[in-house]
């Protein structure tokens, strides 16, 4: 009984103690002190930034509360005021002309020296005036090349009017001609040409190609000469699509020579 108890462990012992001491041999106790050693130093910058942010802080609020409050009589340069006559509120200068609220603090932060920001400014205002000059040349070269492009359409659909207006023209002119047995077109293009032709008229085909390179008329002067040589010949219009009696008859009851006047 008593061996028993003598193997029981004294928890007051040094064996013990030694015991729990060794339950985590991590690092070395050199190693441990230099870690502890970091944390405080760590922790004592952390600190002292803190510190200096308040110092900032506290210093920024008693400037600006300082400079909302007004000049009490316990300032010297207002009591002097007040015993030339001077008004709290009041305008300076002998007639009141002057200015009421004092010349605002400006402070400067940075490290940049007198008329560093006046220039950085400046040179600002000139990067967006050339931005805005950019823009602007840009705005209208697109409008002049959408311009441009609306004029083309314009003239490529005044252009295909004048050629379909020229082809019912030419077909009128071969059905009207024919009426009066009439075999061979004043000109060559008064008449559309046929675009089936027998090995026969090869020759006659040649020819007709050769005259019509000849021809150094646009189309709105074939136009111009074929619709007068309807209206003389025919006393025919063909944009009222009618064949008039006689020349009064046409002069009175057409509305002119062209397709604008029939608009």
């Amino acid at each position: 009984m008593k061996l028993n108890m003598a193997e029981e462990e004294d928890y007051m012992s040094d064996s013990f103690i030694n015991v729990q001491e060794d339950i985590r041999p991590g690092l070395p106790m050199l190693r441990q002190i230099r870690e502890a050693r970091r944390k405080e130093e760590k922790q004592q910058e952390a600190n002292l930034k803190n510190r200096q942010k308040s110092l900032k802080e506290e210093e920024q609020e008693r400037r600006d509360i300082g400079l909302k409050n007004a000049l009490g009589c316990e300032n010297k340069g207002f009591a002097l005021l007040q015993k030339m006559g001077y008004k709290s509120g009041q305008a300076l200068g002998k007639s009141g002309g002057g200015i009421v609220e004092p010349i605002p603090l400006n402070i400067k932060t940075g490290k940049s020296g007198i008329g560093h920001e006046a220039s950085l400014k400046r040179k600002a205002e000139e990067k967006l005036e050339s931005y805005r000059k950019k823009i602007h040349m840009k705005n209208q070269a697109e409008e002049k090349a959408a311009e441009q492009f609306r004029m083309r359409l314009k003239n490529k659909q005044d252009e295909m009017k004048l050629e379909g207006d020229l082809r019912r023209s030419q077909r009128a002119c071969q059905q009207l001609d024919a009426q009066k047995n009439i075999q061979v077109p004043r000109e060559a293009w008064y008449w559309l040409r046929l675009e089936e032709e027998t090995e026969e008229d090869e020759e006659e085909k040649e020819q007709d190609e050769d005259e019509y390179k000849s021809e150094d008329l646009s189309v709105l002067e074939k136009l111009q000469r074929l619709t007068s040589y309807l209206r003389e010949e025919h006393l025919y219009c063909i944009w009222c699509g009618t064949a008039y009696e006689d020349k009064e008859d046409l002069s009175s009851n057409c509305p002119g020579p062209t397709s604008a006047d029939h608009d």
